[in-house]
């Protein structure tokens, strides 16, 4: 009932709230994060709000009140960038990886042409409210200030240090794990030291190697805007962060009132029909089921090493069951009879289909969210960032677990696809999973264009900010309060010393002049 009449008053809204100009920016070039952000974007246009949209992947069909802005540059090498990935680095290097990369994704938005012809230029334009991909790319936040409007975070894979900075949120690192550490809530001490060093690492890097280089690119891009606002408090700024995440999904932790929860806004509560061919295929697997396999879109199957990719082929041809593969070539030499491949799948439908008894994955956390929505259990196999984290989660909750793509033998990989299927508690804790989290008063979807729209009717919904947005680190810290309090101990110690040894002194004295008479 509830939900009922929560979307009745997410209907009767457009009627009570005047149409606003929305600037999105989401130019990254994996596909999975605007695949994301889509349906919330061509949500907000179907309730009469204009949608200018700065993406990499602009839509096929027109779309009402919806306009793209291509950012093709953001691919320049970027198969060259992802295999990168694989080679050893420090965690000083990665930092330095993942930063320079997000500079020239940045860099790429603000240059293209129709951004600078359109929406950079002094008074061309005019914006309401500006959403953007809170990832590392400060100096496009800067489209705030150029238009005067506020400004929304999305984060695709829920929050971290960085994350948390733009709206003062806490993660106290004795059990929020960095999201590319691989660690859970619960860690031991050695886990919380590699925790507390490997984000400290992070958060020195991001302040004296990367900042400077968006403020540099802020105050070129925004010349006028960064004369009134400096970067630095600027993105301290934001009205509201929405988070792909949601408790019932990993774990319990803090959030400030304006970071809002919309773990899998981008799926859709209606699962559609299966092509024919898909659907003929699953349905002929019996009562052995299939097993669905996807390495997401940055990550491509075709690019394993061959030695890796026959290892997966041995593997599947032993299993009695059917294996739909997300391969990206039209050919796969060695394919055995039971795998069906293809450069793409619906991936919500088919996990929803009941035949589909596991999904291997990179771990990313849209197939994560996906898999625990249709209470599927899942065998990770990560590659890079958040994806370690998402395995181990799986691996705590009990929904799935995980395997070294890089080392796994046969053995393994055939063993544990064996174990994940024929024992009941992975399908059990996955389906209660899924109940957990379909068990909210409104969907992700509608929570979000909800609170999208609460931020345009109170003119920013500043009032949720928290102090903290505005505290530097050390007040934010109290380090400056700690700081001052070790100074009056020791400062209070030492002239009590003082004064303990002058008295001591002159009545050392005073017994010598005695002594004398």
């Amino acid at each position: 009932m509830i939900a009922l009449q929560l979307s009745f008053l997410l209907v009767i809204l457009p009627a009570c709230l005047q149409a606003a100009r929305i600037l999105a920016i989401f130019p990254f070039p994996g596909p999975s994060q605007y695949i994301n952000v889509v349906p919330y974007l061509k949500t907000l246009a179907s309730r009469g709000h204009q949608v200018t949209s700065i993406n990499a992947f602009p839509q096929k069909k027109p779309v009402h009140n919806f306009r793209d802005i291509p950012i093709p540059e953001v691919f320049d090498n970027y198969n060259d960038i992802i295999n990168e990935l694989n080679d050893p680095m420090t965690v000083w290097e990665e930092n330095n990886f993942i930063n320079k990369f997000f500079v020239n994704v940045t860099r790429s938005v603000l240059t293209n042409k129709e951004v600078t012809e359109t929406l950079l230029p002094p008074g061309k334009d005019h914006y309401d409210l500006i959403i953007v991909e809170a990832l590392r790319s400060d100096a496009y936040y800067g489209f705030a200030a150029h238009f005067n409007a506020p400004i929304i975070g999305i984060s695709t894979f829920g929050t971290d240090w960085n994350i948390d900075e733009l709206v003062g949120n806490v993660s106290p690192l004795s059990y929020i794990p960095l999201v590319t550490a691989g660690l859970t809530d619960r860690m031991t001490f050695g886990e919380r030291v590699t925790n507390f060093v490997e984000t400290t690492i992070a958060w020195l890097n991001y302040r004296f190697v990367h900042m400077p280089e968006q403020e540099k690119l802020y105050e070129k891009y925004f010349p006028e805007a960064s004369r009134r606002v400096p970067l630095t408090q600027l993105n301290r700024n934001f009205s509201l962060v929405l988070l792909n995440h949601h408790f019932s999904l990993s774990f319990p932790r803090p959030y400030v009132p304006n970071m809002i929860q919309v773990g899998g806004l981008h799926i859709s509560h209606k699962p559609a029909p299966l092509p024919m061919d898909l659907n003929n295929f699953i349905q002929g697997a019996g009562e052995q089921g299939v097993i669905y396999f996807s390495l997401g879109s940055n990550v491509k199957s075709k690019d394993l090493p061959v030695e890796r990719r026959e290892l997966i082929l041995k593997t599947f041809a032993s299993l009695p069951h059917r294996v739909l593969w997300k391969f990206e070539d039209d050919k796969l030499p060695g394919k055995p009879s039971n795998v069906f491949i293809s450069k793409w799948f619906p991936q919500p439908d088919i996990l929803a289909h009941p035949k589909v008894k596991l999904f291997i994955t990179h771990g990313g956390l849209l197939s994560t969210i996906e898999s625990i929505h249709h209470g599927k259990p899942v065998l990770g196999l990560p590659f890079f960032y958040d994806q370690f984290l998402n395995v181990k989660r799986a691996q705590q909750a009990g929904f799935g677990l995980g395997l070294d793509h890089k080392t796994m033998t046969h053995e393994e990989f055939k063993g544990t696809i064996e174990r994940l299927i024929t024992e009941p508690q992975f399908a059990n804790t996955a389906r209660q999973m899924s109940e957990r989290y379909r068990d909210q008063p409104m969907s992700p979807l509608d929570t979000a264009i909800w609170w999208t729209e609460y931020v345009l009717r109170h003119k920013g919904a500043y009032h949720m900010r928290v102090a903290g947005q505005d505290l530097g680190f050390f007040a934010y810290h109290s380090l400056d309060v700690v700081g001052a309090l070790l100074g009056g101990a020791i400062l209070i110690i030492a002239v009590s010393t003082f004064v303990v040894w002058k008295i001591a002194k002159l009545a050392g004295c005073g017994k010598t002049k005695l002594k004398l008479q």
